[in-house]
């Protein structure tokens, strides 16, 4: 396929779209919409690779009649909140799906704090998965604080956790677990999943 560059050596200005035979514009635009189409894909990927989404999950693999207490609306909250990051992916926005215990390893290695934290608060579409596996230092609470607060009713934060809000204070000290809460409650929704572990029960577990 020719590049627009090598395009350009047979074509007037593209601007001067009245200058070109019928035939011409018809190339002319297939060209277009197939170099647009490609480098949308190419985006996609890219975002894909650098999202942190390590297995592609959709809505349509869960299998609902597994727990009938969990409605269509409310699937594993790993699940879902990976098949809403890879659907933000596929509309070319860019998304982190990062757990809490690979977020505290990245603040501990990282050359400086300060852009980290700067690149969680601005990113379109973040989620912080499992929160409540690992106990943060207060240092790192206080990182976790400033990336919610920044993102307050600014950009899409998505947190999943098997802890109800009153018991954030296991893993947080209550004023910084209080202040997170209240920073997710705007234009926030609690979502609560009810029933068997959908994880457990693909590996021939029970809960």
């Amino acid at each position: 396929m020719m590049t627009l560059y090598e395009l350009a050596k047979h074509f007037r200005l593209l601007s001067d779209l009245e200058g070109y035979a019928t035939e011409q514009r018809a190339f002319l635009e297939t060209f277009l919409s197939q170099e647009y189409l490609l480098k949308e894909q190419k985006k996609r990927e890219h975002l894909l690779r650098i999202s942190g989404i390590k297995r592609v999950k959709l809505l349509a693999d869960f299998d609902w009649t597994f727990n009938p207490k969990v409605s269509r609306e409310k699937v594993g909250k790993t699940h879902v909140a990976s098949a809403l990051c890879y659907d933000a992916v596929t509309k070319g926005t860019q998304t982190v799906f990062v757990t809490l215990f690979d977020l505290t390893a990245k603040l501990t290695k990282a050359r400086s704090v300060y852009s980290l934290i700067d690149h969680y608060a601005k990113v379109p579409v973040l989620c912080l998965d499992e929160v409540g596996y690992v106990l943060p230092s207060r240092e790192h609470a206080d990182c976790l604080f400033q990336i919610i607060s920044k993102r307050a009713e600014i950009a899409t934060t998505i947190v999943t956790t098997n802890l109800i809000p009153s018991q954030w204070g296991k893993v947080l000290d209550s004023v910084t677990a209080s202040a997170i809460l209240d920073r997710l409650s705007m234009n926030g929704t609690f979502v609560t999943f009810e029933g068997r572990s959908y994880r457990n029960k693909k590996h021939g577990k029970s809960s």
